[in-house]
């Protein structure tokens, strides 16, 4: 089975070494996590493991909806005896195998080998033991509509006289006659942050599986609360 788990992110601190040298981390709650799915060869013609981190809470008081899912997601996790499942079942369709937990919030799969998982399983910091360096996948922080200055590090154009009131301006994009247009991918201004980024090869500082922590040398994309997909790095070096 692929080593990796899913998590948030809690914050940054820094912790002391043997040497009492400073070391700045990250502290990630990894998991526990609960096997969703198992994707074959056979049937999805790729392997991966679906796993699925945080329960969806319940409400509270007198309500007829049982949990914040919908009746799809509840199903994803669980046998609810429906009409066409019946049916399935009738005509020799083996159902497909359940976790049996409640629906949760954050689900991403994992592409590799699924030797040694089983739907249900429960997956935990501690399968990490061992680790050296992890990738981990977040989404950085939204910083709206910004300029060239802070979106791409423009220097902007002079302070001096000539130039009236466009200091913080991009300049001029437009090409000659030939092509006549602008090239794809023209630094501008636009929307800034909110992407799906990868650090990788972060040095695993410590875990602490009673707390269900992990820490990470350096730092991760998103705000502190932000969902986190934690991999074992394959980066040579």
């Amino acid at each position: 089975m692929v080593k990796g788990i899913l998590g948030v992110k809690v914050g940054m601190t820094q912790i002391y070494d043997e040497s009492g040298r400073a070391i700045p981390v990250t502290v990630l709650q990894a998991g526990p996590c609960h096997v969703l799915q198992l994707k074959t060869l056979e049937r999805d013609k790729y392997e991966a493991v679906q796993l699925g981190f945080l329960d969806k809470k319940r409400p509270r008081g007198r309500r007829i909806r049982p949990s914040q899912a919908s009746r799809s997601e509840r199903g994803h996790v669980a046998n609810l005896g429906s009409k066409r499942a019946k049916r399935r079942s009738a005509g020799g369709v083996k159902p497909p195998e359940k976790a049996g937990c409640e629906p949760k919030k954050f689900i991403r799969e994992l592409r590799g080998p699924v030797d040694g998982a089983k739907v249900g399983q429960q997956v935990t910091v501690q399968s990490l033991e061992g680790v050296k360096a992890v990738d981990v996948v977040g989404v950085s922080k939204g910083r709206g509509y910004s300029g060239v200055m802070r979106r791409h590090n423009f220097a902007g154009q002079r302070a001096s006289h000539g130039v009236k009131k466009v200091h913080r301006h991009a300049g001029g994009t437009g090409m000659s006659a030939d092509p006549s247009r602008l090239f794809k991918g023209i630094r501008m201004a636009g929307q800034y942050g909110n992407q799906r980024n990868t650090v990788r090869n972060l040095k695993v500082v410590r875990l602490d599986p009673e707390n269900h922590l992990l820490l990470v040398r350096g730092a991760v994309p998103g705000p502190s609360g932000g969902y986190v997909v934690i991999r074992e790095t394959n980066k040579v070096g």
